[in-house]
């Protein structure tokens, strides 16, 4: 049974599935009733130029704090990322230079702008880079200040430090100081901004339990800690993992079509915890879906998919998707947003071999010349809707359908559109 809190905010992310762990709720939730707005953050390290699906629910609770009339804080880790966090990590990450590093940056906040409002309101969201106090640190003084505050017996015992030396992984002493770094973080928010709430994943737990010790021991102030689980879909893969790749949340890593193809073939499992957590429906609209059984769930998940579509890629690119699904899977045609490559019409002429269309980078059917082969000895390549029987199958002029294009299909769910070049 879900837990009755007083505050809308934490009544509705308890309803929805967001909370795994919390320093503690009473009080949080006490804290926000009485002060009725408060700022919180979550940090993102620069270690990419685009977010994930796995990423997606800590940007979603910030989006649903924002809502209810609360400040989020995004911190860019500009200077943790110089560190690596050793959370969730078998191995030492790679250290990006600078240039690298503001150039991820700068990728990332056009990503934060789709899901919150940056307004220069009283909880319109704000974006800071934790190199602004953590470049300006000197080693002897941090050290002195801060680090007697840290037991290593206690952070030995944190997931994100015993996973890795339990596994007999190295642990370099440069990822050791990030949870101390983090740490810091929380109390130099809570000074400049008044943040008195960090959340993050599961895997943040330690991290986050130590800032709110920091604060609590050097400033004597309450702060608050909160963690999301992990999530994986109900065959238990991790969120946002496929077997083409990861699914970014930038378009030009991942088009619109595909992330919403990636929502609509949700196992039925999970269609209901998804629309939850990664839709902004209300949760009474989302039970009254979850009751629907057989060839109607097929209904709900494209509703998930263009919901999920349109607060990531907004309500055109969800429409157009979804007109492009429509046609492709429902009245054999094609649709616009389907993965297309353009091709000489005197190559066309010459012809081209099936496995080399179907292996194509730029169409994203097969990862690989070779899996292209198996695809099409395995009867899973059609060409107009008819098997390739032969991996040398000369793909030629003579095969554009009516509408002057060729349609290539590997299985069920993967479609793509080869053009004459003009």
């Amino acid at each position: 049974m879900t837990k009755k809190f007083l505050s809308p905010f934490m009544q509705e992310i308890s309803e929805r599935g967001f909370i795994h762990q919390c320093t503690d709720p009473e009080g949080l939730d006490k804290l926000i009733v009485k002060n009725k707005s408060i700022s919180a953050y979550i940090g993102f390290d620069c270690t990419a130029s685009s977010l994930h699906v796995g990423s997606l629910l800590p940007i979603m609770i910030l989006k649903i704090f924002q809502r209810h009339g609360h400040k989020p804080i995004i911190v860019l880790g500009g200077g943790t990322t110089k560190i690596g966090d050793p959370s969730g990590k078998d191995t030492v990450r790679k250290l990006l230079n600078d240039n690298e590093i503001k150039k991820n940056a700068s990728a990332l906040k056009k990503i934060f702008q789709r899901f919150l409002s940056f307004e220069k309101t009283k909880n319109g969201a704000i974006i800071v880079d934790n190199s602004t106090w953590l470049e300006k640190l000197k080693y002897i003084p941090f050290l002195r200040d801060f680090g007697r505050h840290f037991s290593v017996n206690r952070m030995l015992t944190f997931d994100s430090i015993k996973t890795r030396l339990d596994r007999e992984q190295p642990l370099s002493f440069l990822e050791f100081n990030y949870m101390i770094l983090q740490s810091y973080d929380f109390l130099q928010l809570a000074k400049k901004y008044s943040c008195s709430l960090q959340m993050g994943g599961s895997d943040q737990w330690g991290n986050i339990v130590s800032g709110v010790e920091l604060s609590r021991r050097a400033l004597g102030k309450t702060l608050y800690g909160l963690t999301s689980p992990l999530i994986t879909t109900s065959k238990g893969t991790k969120m946002g993992k496929t077997e083409e790749g990861a699914i970014w949340l930038d378009d030009k890593l991942t088009s619109p079509y595909e992330y919403w193809q990636f929502w609509r073939n949700s196992h039925d499992d999970d269609v209901n915890t998804f629309l939850k957590l990664f839709t902004d429906l209300p949760v009474e609209k989302i039970s009254s879906l979850g009751k629907l059984k057989g060839s109607e769930i097929d209904e709900t998940k494209k509703i998930l998919a263009f919901e999920a579509t349109r607060l990531c890629h907004g309500k055109k690119n969800a429409e157009e998707a979804l007109k492009t699904a429509k046609n492709t899977f429902e009245k054999g045609g094609s649709g616009s947003m389907l993965p297309t490559e353009s091709v000489e019409q005197k190559q066309l002429k010459k012809g081209i071999p099936a496995f080399q269309l179907f292996g194509s980078q730029d169409l994203n059917l097969c990862q690989s010349m070779g899996e292209s082969r198996r695809l099409i000895r395995g009867k899973g390549a059609k060409i107009n809707g008819n098997i390739v029987t032969d991996e040398m199958q000369m793909i030629t002029i003579d095969d554009l359908d009516s509408d002057g294009v060729i349609k290539l299909s590997a299985g069920k769910k993967r479609h793509a559109i080869i053009k004459v070049k003009k």
